[in-house]
């Protein structure tokens, strides 16, 4: 009698506790909670270059025939997206002046269809202070199926070029791309200038186009740039000395 006493006894007990015990969250996740919400995402803008002092860039082509040469120009028109004409920031609204904004010109020439090309460089690698999230520059095009690229450099040296896509319009365009998961990216890095560089932009010439003279025009080039983790006390002290 006494043993099944106590086994009834013993029951009550694990029945009394299973509520009380399901009240109280594991201690994992009372850590995740005081934890608090990650960190939001920082994009910011960067802008590279505004091609008002382009004179230093170089141009490059494959074609060994005709001229190619890089021309600062003053914009003559306005300059908005032939696909989207509210594309304009206010910030690209008060750039964008003509007879006061200066953009640069491409001249090239090429002969072997859909192997010539041309790339354009600055006179040093742009460094991307961040991860880098996106590319856009505003393009102006003849419509030529020509394709435009950006070339980047990531940490470990290794180059990598991102599409931005056919020339195959009339008038400006702001091209934009994101930048691939694939391409390595380290916070790590980043925080000591080394993450991504700016290396060219260039355009491929298509098979489908007769040969000959090719012009195109760019102004703007900006990186968006996630800066969440570069950002912190004591983030101003560069580790460069």
């Amino acid at each position: 009698m006494k043993s099944l006493k106590r086994i009834s006894i013993w029951a009550m007990v694990a029945v009394l506790a299973v509520p009380v015990m399901g009240q109280n969250p594991p201690p994992n996740e009372t850590k995740k909670n005081e934890a608090g919400d990650p960190k939001e995402s920082i994009l910011e803008d960067h802008r590279l270059n505004d091609f008002e002092y382009c004179e230093d860039w170089r141009a490059f082509a494959t074609s060994p025939l005709g001229e190619t040469e890089i021309k600062k120009v003053l914009q003559q028109g306005e300059i908005r997206d032939v696909f989207n004409a509210t594309e304009l920031t206010d910030k690209e609204k008060e750039d964008f002046k003509p007879g006061v904004n200066n953009v640069m010109g491409v001249k090239t020439n090429y002969n072997d269809r859909g192997f010539d090309r041309v790339e354009v460089r600055p006179p040093h690698e742009y460094i991307i202070k961040g991860i880098g999230r996106e590319v856009s520059v505003w393009v102006l095009g003849r419509n030529f199926r020509h394709t435009f690229y950006i070339k980047l450099r990531d940490y470990r040296g290794n180059t990598h070029s991102i599409r931005m896509g056919r020339l195959d319009f009339l008038g400006w365009k702001k091209m934009t791309a994101t930048i691939p998961g694939w391409i390595p990216q380290s916070t790590r890095y980043s925080l000591m200038d080394r993450n991504l560089h700016f290396v060219s932009m260039y355009v491929v010439s298509d098979k489908h186009e007769i040969p000959g003279k090719f012009y195109f025009y760019v102004d703007d080039l900006k990186m968006k740039v996630d800066t969440t983790d570069t950002k912190y006390p004591g983030s101003d002290i560069k580790d460069t000395w």
